[in-house]
């Protein structure tokens, strides 16, 4: 069954799960230690209606049938597929570590595409900065928790930190927007969004894009914009801007066209 919202019919109401797909009716689903772990906090037992979601569209109502201490097994009852939404790629900065993961929250809360950190210039002058494996996987824990939380069915994709040059090369075509003060208005008349195709949203560190970095991104097609008066952190400025690219996108009917 396919349906068009982020909350399937018998799914509202149940505790939700990550869990690995792609979910069959009548199959079993083996959830890891940490589900276990919530599972037992919730006094949750064997018989328990709950929801998986596998972060890449699929969504199940399932019963628990067996919780042990390192797994849980549960049957699944109906299966639901939810459409991604239209895209927008963010490009967030290699940044203070406890503020990338309020944002990487956010960013899977607001549904995000893709989450590619770059290291710019400034970047190099943080600590305790977010960067590595085990912050990556940080990162990607916060983003679970945050979709299930949310009720979100796609994980942004992730990427680890590039180069100014990588992470513009790899960008995808479309309206690509640098978060800048003397940018133009990132939405125009009717807010709505200059351009055609994916979104994509380059955000830089504290204390902004160096002119010479800003110049770069240009050249492959980013247009500087502007969210309004004043100066925001990088977290708030992203989280502002993907919401502003939500809301146009949902004023073009929903698409990326």
């Amino acid at each position: 069954m396919v349906v068009g919202g982020r909350r399937p019919p018998l799914t509202a109401e149940r505790p939700g799960f990550l869990a690995p797909g792609p979910f069959l009716v009548g199959g079993t689903v083996t959830l890891d230690e940490g589900a276990a772990r919530h599972m037992r906090v919730l006094r949750l037992d064997a018989g328990a209606a709950i929801a998986l979601r596998d972060g890449a569209g699929g969504v199940a109502a399932a019963q628990v049938v067996r919780l042990a201490k390192s797994q849980v097994q549960a049957e699944v009852e109906a299966v639901f597929t939810v459409p991604a939404l239209p895209e927008v790629h963010l490009l967030v900065p290699v940044a203070d570590r406890e503020r990338m993961l309020w944002l990487a929250e956010k960013a899977a809360e607001l549904g995000v595409t893709s989450w590619r950190p770059v290291l710019w210039r400034r970047s190099r002058s943080v600590s305790p900065r977010g960067e590595g494996m085990a912050f990556h996987a940080k990162v990607r824990a916060r983003m679970e928790g945050a979709l299930v939380q949310s009720e979100g069915a796609w994980l942004p994709q992730l990427f680890p930190e590039a180069t100014v040059e990588r992470a513009i090369q790899a960008a995808p075509v479309g309206r690509r927007h640098v978060l800048d003060a003397t940018g133009t208005p990132m939405l125009g008349e009717e807010g709505r969004l200059v351009g055609a195709g994916p979104v994509v949203l380059a955000v830089g560190p504290e204390g902004g894009i160096e002119e010479d970095e800003l110049r770069q991104v240009e050249g492959v097609g980013f247009r500087r914009v502007r969210l309004g008066p004043g100066i925001l952190r990088f977290e708030t400025a992203a989280v502002s801007a993907v919401a502003m690219a939500r809301m146009a996108l949902d004023i073009d009917g929903g698409t990326n066209g």
